[in-house]
């Protein structure tokens, strides 16, 4: 039976993540599996990879093909490596100590690298929220200028309507006592317009 190690689909659409399977290689990518492996996380940045590294190197051992997927995602976790290193002490060629202090020396290697990289990834989060900050400061500041730019001018406007109400307010007394004077005229010409016909 051909083994194949390959990820299978989980997740809702548009989100997935993936399980790392060994699976025989008739059946369906998220069909029947025989063993699980890891996940792949592609969602996280960097993305999350959780690998069973003996598991993987037991399967590897017993002829299981990886998909280019999880052929590189393997490499990076390190299981390639492994794999390699443990043909060699099948041939002679290392001891136990040798693989162990290789491996690990290749592990801590990783570790410094792959952690630079997520403190790269935090700085270019924490400057892009900076920069993110100042914008909505600077637009924060337009925005009041414009407020109190267009108060300005309502308050003189106000100011102005309130003096001329209070003008208009004082004027139309006296046009309201001529124009009573002036009905008064009016009312005894049409009197007399009347009394002549």
């Amino acid at each position: 039976m051909p083994v194949r190690i390959r990820l299978q689909r989980h997740g809702k659409k548009g989100k997935p993540f993936y399980w790392i399977v060994a699976a025989d290689a008739r059946a369906k990518r998220d069909g029947k599996f025989l063993e699980k492996l890891g996940i792949y996380n592609p969602n996280t940045n960097p993305a999350t990879i959780d690998v069973n590294v003996d598991d993987a190197v037991r399967w590897l051992d017993n002829g299981a093909q990886p998909s280019e997927t999880a052929r590189r995602i393997l490499s990076y976790k390190g299981v390639l490596l492994k794999h390699h290193l443990m043909g060699g002490l099948r041939k002679g060629a290392l001891t136990e100590e040798q693989v162990e202090e290789k491996y690990n020396a290749w592990l801590e290697e990783k570790g410094k690298s792959v952690s630079q990289r997520e403190e790269e990834l935090e700085k270019a989060k924490a400057e892009e929220r900076a920069k993110a900050l100042e914008a909505e400061k600077e637009v924060n500041e337009k925005r009041a200028q414009a407020a109190a730019e267009a108060e300005a001018p309502e308050a003189e406007e106000a100011v102005d309507a309130t003096e001329e109400t209070e003008a208009v307010e004082e004027s139309p007394k006296p046009e309201a006592k001529v124009e009573q004077s002036e009905d008064v005229p009016a009312a005894e010409e049409t009197k007399a317009s009347s009394e002549e016909e």
